[in-house]
């Protein structure tokens, strides 16, 4: 196993964009000047939400902005066999429990919590007479979960309070993206996650997964998301413009200067190899020490 290994994991929900770079970025400098190794997972877990072509963009994309991947793509559509298997092996040890509750029934008596309502354990003792399991929770019991981000700091979340017992089978049939990605982290033994802040809340349930799991916890850093001038999180929803292959050294320079490296403006006038060779050189990631979120403002982003 190498000392680092870490990875990027987009989903093929629409192109890349500027705030995906950022991310791609991050994780990619992290790894290649810890002298680890990078890995690529496709993230294609939510049929539904999946467009057409876009996982093959996004690694064309990546292709011609000069990243370079460990070994081959893995993607999560070809791995439900395994995401299944853990969660037998969770319910046979009874950490996972059928829930009959529709969001609804769940709206209606519970409290807010950091990502919709907290699950108030209505089925945790077995489900009502007459009804059948819609989805698969994991008991949270009385967790309270630390972690140091290499970012954003020490955290600390009381999952029964903020999150309740989650679910890791959906009530539509599907893998929930908290089983699926702390599988994936722990089968291609990835040792550091970088990632963008959005998904610092998530941490957490998935920190009390791999105990449950007996997977190992891999390192942490929440970068900055990239935001509009709304300041909402720039992504497809918000219609952020897709990466284009003919501008990968500005759209580099552009990432680098948002991550807070302050890249010289010649820089622009490199080729893609002296762009990266720079940025390996300069990279430090406590530059972005403490912020969530940064805006687009003052720098030219050429979008």
């Amino acid at each position: 196993m190498p000392v680092y290994r870490g990875r990027f994991a987009p989903s093929p929900t629409g192109d890349l964009h500027l705030g995906s770079l950022l991310a791609a970025v991050a994780s990619y400098l992290e790894a290649r000047v810890a002298g680890g190794e990078w890995l690529l997972r496709i993230e294609d877990l939510d049929p539904p939400r999946i467009v057409p072509g876009a996982a093959d963009r996004i690694l064309q994309i990546l292709d011609a902005y000069g990243f370079e991947w460990d070994g081959p793509v893995r993607y999560q559509s070809e791995r439900g066999d395994l995401y299944l298997a853990e969660i037998e092996r969770l319910k046979s040890t009874g950490w996972l429990y059928g829930c009959a509750c529709t969001r609804k029934e769940i709206a209606a008596i519970a409290h807010a919590g950091i990502d919709g309502p907290v699950y108030p354990g209505t089925c945790r003792t077995g489900l009502a007479g007459g009804r059948m399991a819609r989805a698969w929770r994991l008991r949270v019991g009385e967790a309270v979960v630390d972690f140091e981000d290499a970012v954003q700091g020490w955290r600390r979340q009381d999952l029964v309070r903020e999150v309740g017992d989650f679910a890791l089978l959906r009530a539509d049939g599907l893998v929930a993206y908290q089983l699926a990605v702390v599988v994936d982290d722990a089968a291609q033994g990835i040792t550091h996650v970088v990632r963008g802040a959005d998904l610092l809340d998530s941490t957490p349930r998935q920190c009390y997964l791999q105990q449950r799991l007996g997977y190992l916890r891999p390192a942490y850093a929440h970068i900055p998301v990239l935001v509009n001038a709304q300041g909402e999180k720039l992504s497809k929803q918000t219609l952020a413009a897709p990466l284009q292959a003919g501008l990968a050294v500005h759209s580099l320079v552009a990432a680098l200067a948002l991550l807070r490296q302050l890249p010289p403006q010649d820089l622009n006038r490199a080729s893609l190899a002296e762009v990266w060779q720079w940025a390996r050189s300069h990279w430090r990631i406590d530059a972005l020490a403490g912020v969530k979120s940064i805006t687009m403002q003052g720098v030219d982003t050429g979008f």
